[in-house]
């Protein structure tokens, strides 16, 4: 295996391979505290606090691969009434909105991070860096960022090429 073939498999499964591990830590945690609260009457906090800021991570990754599938909640009465070029003029718009949003709001989500590890904040029940935690939202952000970088460079080669715009998936039909 080629290290493109291995950056081509990242960028088609990247989030999976996040969100996989996240997903079933998240299940053994709540499985471990449920067990322990009924059989053995008792409970910890770490585990509800694993299992929560899994679930964070698990959706700014999510986010991400939405971006990359067009999966988000869209109201798309008009989009399937206009030709390629007028859906790709109006996803590159929205990915544009939505990076410059996602932008400012990455550069604003740097701030707590920072400041966990400045005063040196820990988890109540973990007792490890509160930044690390707190490094989702960057993360998910910087994530959606290269994915809206994507949309936008595969709508203008698309639109280029003639090929037909990605729509993405709908939930339903």
């Amino acid at each position: 295996m080629n290290f493109k073939s291995i950056l081509s498999n990242l960028n088609q499964n990247g989030e999976r391979y996040l969100t996989l591990p996240l997903y079933t830590l998240v299940v053994i945690a709540i499985f471990m505290e449920v067990f322990r609260r009924f059989f053995l009457s008792y409970s910890s906090i770490w585990s509800e606090e694993i299992a929560r800021y899994a679930f964070i991570y698990i959706t700014w990754i999510g986010a991400a691969a939405a971006i990359r599938e067009r999966a988000h909640i869209r109201i798309d009465v008009f989009l399937p009434l206009l030709p390629d070029k007028g859906k790709a003029v109006v996803f590159i718009f929205g990915d544009i909105i939505t990076l410059i949003l996602s932008c400012i709001a990455l550069y604003w989500s740097i701030e707590p991070v920072l400041t966990s590890i400045h005063f040196g904040s820990v988890t109540h029940g973990l007792r490890i860096s509160q930044a690390w935690f707190l490094m989702a939202v960057p993360l998910g952000f910087s994530m959606i960022i290269l994915r809206l970088i994507q949309s936008m460079k595969r709508d203008i080669s698309d639109l280029k090429a003639g090929r037909p715009i990605f729509v993405g998936k709908k939930l339903f039909d």
